[in-house]
């Protein structure tokens, strides 16, 4: 079981920045995967920036540019960089961590933090 506990969300106006941080239980390197999900009302959580232990990263198209995933492996933390904030970003955000277990892929889950995007 790995437990995970995001922080650094808040209220930002247009065009500001945040950084979300994500604390795991575990040591993430020997995890498969880390992730950060987006969620708004109405919609399923999206999944908007992941990263391997080997530091293969990847980006949903409407964050591309605009937001930077990396991790701390000492510390077993995972941030999320969010700069050049949209309106349109305004979810609630999720770290999340894959860890494979022979065929079996479990899925953790932090309890979200709040961004918003707004003047």
């Amino acid at each position: 079981q790995v437990q995970l506990v995001e922080s650094g969300g808040g209220l930002v106006q247009p065009g500001g920045s945040l950084r979300l941080s994500c604390a795991a239980s575990a040591n993430i390197s020997s995890l498969n995967l880390m992730a950060w999900y987006q969620w708004t009302s109405g919609r399923p959580r999206e999944l908007i920036a992941s990263i391997t232990p080997l530091g293969t990263v990847n980006y949903a198209e409407s964050v591309k540019g605009r937001f930077t995933i990396s991790t701390d492996n000492v510390k077993n933390m995972v941030y999320l960089q969010m700069d050049s904030l949209k309106v349109e970003d305004t979810a609630v955000y999720y770290c999340n961590a894959d860890e494979v277990r022979g065929t079996i892929t479990y899925h953790y889950w932090g309890e979200g933090t709040q961004v918003t995007v707004s003047s």
